[in-house]
């Protein structure tokens, strides 16, 4: 319930409280004013005298007075209705936007300039943030890359005992998979700071459709999955082409790497009012519900007691998430423990 209408309620209880003690009060004072022998004769008509005084003159100053009120509180807290409705629309990107401020330096006003503060304030700690990790992310590289090449190297060498060759290629791959996990880190981060720009242009997304279905099938041999294509309309939109290859390329990649040997999955892409919708079925596990509501955390990777026998550093939904919000569209996870899970986008028509 809001403050409004709490309000509104304690004030008509307050004025029916203070009607009903006038209507005592002035029928006591009727009462006493006449004489004994006449009481027993004119109580009622006391009685009637002082009903229509409440019902002709209590009962519209009640009516006035909860109209008033309500008009008071309505405007008195008008001003927390403004102000909670733009602190709703600030978020980690826009920490630098300025709460309104009414300049009458009441309390509202006073509030509203401790959240500026706070928000700017946030502002600067996210920043560091942000530098810090890009500058660990540019520092990471090198080192990465000099251990790659030297271990190539040492793979070159003639005479390589079977187990030392796996040891080095064990590590090889470690290796690549922390410069995966700096490269996202890095783009995210980058995002975060707005120094991405993106190449928009008219994009067939069809045909992109179709050159990950062909990608896909490949990277789904292993596993012995089924992968197909049961509708490819064409659609063309306004976007960055290495952008959505990339987002395909990381939904497609997650449909094979959390499916089942002998598994499916189904690639989509149609026409609908105003809109083009690709999904992306596949057959697996599932998660929970809780997990659903995680998914696009980075590094979240659900349930941890398997996530070791699966590639991934967590971070391929959160760069699916905003690729699709730079491109103006929606994204929508919805899985089903030991059925379907499903990755819904959807994007504008250029």
């Amino acid at each position: 319930m809001k403050i409004r209408t709490r309000l509104t309620f304690w004030y008509a209880a307050i004025l029916i409280v203070s009607l009903i003690v006038i209507g005592i009060g002035t029928y006591q004072e009727i009462s006493e004013q006449l004489s004994h022998e006449h009481r027993k004769k004119i109580w009622k008509h006391a009685l009637d005298e002082t009903s229509e005084m409440i019902l002709w003159v209590g009962l519209p100053a009640v009516i006035l007075g909860l109209l008033g009120g309500w008009w008071i509180t309505r405007k008195a807290l008008a001003p927390v209705t403004k102000l909670a409705s733009a602190v709703e629309k600030i978020h980690d990107r826009n920490l630098r936007a300025q709460l309104p401020r009414t300049g009458n330096g009441d309390e509202l006003d006073r509030l509203t300039e401790v959240f500026n503060d706070m928000t700017v304030r946030l502002d600067d700690s996210f920043q560091r943030i942000r530098e810090f990790t890009l500058h660990a992310s540019h520092e990471l590289k090198t080192p990465l890359t000099v251990m790659r090449g030297e271990l190539e190297m040492s793979l070159r060498q003639e005479n390589l005992a079977l187990a030392e060759k796996e040891r080095l290629l064990s590590q090889i791959d470690e290796i690549e998979r922390l410069a995966k996990i700096v490269d996202g880190l890095t783009l995210l981060t980058k995002a975060d700071a707005g120094q991405i720009k993106l190449d928009f242009e008219p994009v067939r997304l069809d045909e992109l459709v179709r050159e990950s279905f062909a990608d896909t099938k490949i990277l789904a041999q292993p596993l012995n999955i089924k992968v197909n294509l049961s509708a490819c309309e064409e659609v063309a939109i306004s976007g960055d082409r290495h952008r959505l290859r990339q987002l395909l390329l990381n939904l497609t990649d997650n449909a094979v790497k959390y499916n089942q040997h002998d598994g499916l999955i189904d690639i989509s892409l149609r026409r609908l009012a105003g809109f083009a919708e690709l999904k992306i079925t596949n057959t697996g596990a599932g998660v929970t519900p809780e997990v659903q509501a995680r998914v696009f955390e980075r590094f979240y990777r659900g349930d941890a007691s398997h996530n070791h026998l699966i590639e991934g550093c967590g971070l391929g939904l959160s760069i699916a998430e905003w690729i699709v919000a730079a491109h103006d569209g929606t994204i929508q996870f919805v899985s089903e423990m030991n059925k379907l899970t499903s990755v819904t986008v959807k994007f504008k028509f250029s």
